[in-house]
């Protein structure tokens, strides 16, 4: 009889997983309350069920009798998991109380600092009020941002004191629990990095860094709109940070499983982990290391999940210089066309569109107003950064 693997969610970024699963013999279980999600169509059954709500996501796990469960580039549905994988007995990533400090940007600042790592100065709170009150503590620039939500949603960087109210404002309406947290916005050096890592039974065996990088020109610039690797980091600066990303899973007894991790060296030089999500991460994350290295975390992961063993997860070198433009428009409205100027000195490895002309699309907010994605390898590190830096000059999107 084929496995059950429970995902939760269905947004796009699950269909490797799936396809991966469905590689493996699994049968895949989708669940989430948004039944026209495209996930759904892929797996072999669909749940609709609140991912957020942790006791109802166990009640379905029970009656399907599932053999492992998880939430792949889906922050909401990460403590679910791992709350149902603790209550069944299944395969666990890590304790649950350490999944609950990683998915919790209070916690997880307040546990970075009580352990003595790099954290910018921070304060979270309950109500706008609180917020409000403590607007003239901070030394600007600050961000502003919900506990617990994804996808840059929420997120502002405030510049002066006058603009701190509306960002608070906008923090809670994102917030699933109501609570929002202010910290010190750490200036960068060069860029700073969102990329995935692989634990096997607690000790690092993949570890890798990009460079993050953003349109200053769209309605939340705070939202990454293409990465690179490799990174602009130091050997020495991904270095530190290999050992500090080791010794912070270490503490918290992680396991065998996938993160997403974002770090940046400050102009300061001082390197910092801004988050560690065991999960993951969005926007094709590790598609591109598979791509750019062979290393498949994706069908890894799948098969931890389920209690199968895995193949040998190292480390590995990149194959040339790799890019991916998250494809979005600054400006709202119907999607007409997209055109790429080939001579570019680059190799086109996919343009994944997932509107058609006339679509209606929204502005560049968030990563769920992404319209597409756009994988490209170059030989080239400095013909990479001038076509990645200037990308509007050989991609043009056209919305009336």
């Amino acid at each position: 009889m084929s496995k059950k693997l429970m995902l939760l969610g269905g947004i796009r970024y699950l269909l490797p997983v799936i396809q991966a699963a469905h590689q493996q013999g699994y049968y895949v279980i989708t669940a989430d309350y948004l039944p026209d999600n495209i996930a759904h169509r892929y797996s072999d059954e669909y749940v609709n069920v609140s991912i957020v709500d942790k006791k109802a996501v166990l009640a379905v796990a029970k009656e399907r009798h599932i053999d492992g469960i998880m939430s792949f580039g889906v922050d909401p549905g990460v403590v679910s998991a791992a709350y149902v994988q603790t209550e069944l007995g299944l395969p666990s990533f890590g304790p649950f109380q350490s999944v609950e400090i990683l998915q919790n940007k209070d916690k997880f600042r307040t546990f970075l600092r009580d352990n003595h790592f790099n954290v910018p100065y921070f304060k979270s709170y309950g109500s706008l009020q609180d917020a409000g009150r403590d607007k003239s503590e901070f030394n600007y620039p600050v961000i502003v941002k919900p506990t617990d939500s994804a996808g840059s949603k929420g997120v502002s960087r405030v510049d002066r004191e006058d603009q701190l109210l509306p960002a608070i404002e906008s923090a809670f309406n994102y917030s699933f629990s109501g609570h929002i947290i202010i910290e010190e916005f750490i200036e960068k050096k060069g860029c700073s990095s969102d990329t995935d890592c692989f634990s096997i039974d607690g000790k690092l065996s993949f570890v890798s860094f990009s460079a993050q990088r953003f349109d200053p020109e769209a309605p939340n610039p705070n939202t990454p709109s293409a990465y690179s690797w490799p990174s602009t980091f130091t050997d020495a600066e991904e270095r530190y940070l290999t050992s500090e990303i080791q010794r912070l899973i270490s503490l918290l007894g992680m396991k065998t499983l996938v993160y997403n991790v974002e770090t940046r060296v400050g102009i300061n030089g001082i390197p910092y982990i801004m988050e560690l999500t065991p999960r993951g991460g969005g926007n094709r994350l590790s598609e591109m290391l598979r791509y750019a290295t062979g290393v498949d975390m994706i069908t890894a992961i799948t098969r931890t999940a389920v209690g199968d063993p895995i193949g040998p997860i190292e480390q590995k070198d990149y194959n040339g210089h790799w890019a991916e433009i998250i494809l979005h428009s600054n400006k709202q409205g119907r999607f007409q066309s997209i055109q790429i100027d080939h001579t570019i000195p680059a190799e086109i490895i996919e343009k994944d569109l997932w509107v058609k002309p006339g679509d209606y699309i929204h502005a560049f907010n968030g990563a769920n107003d992404a319209i597409g994605t756009l994988i490209l390898r170059f030989d080239d590190a400095e013909k990479m950064e001038y076509y990645i830096s200037h990308y509007l000059e050989w991609l043009i999107m056209k919305v009336l």
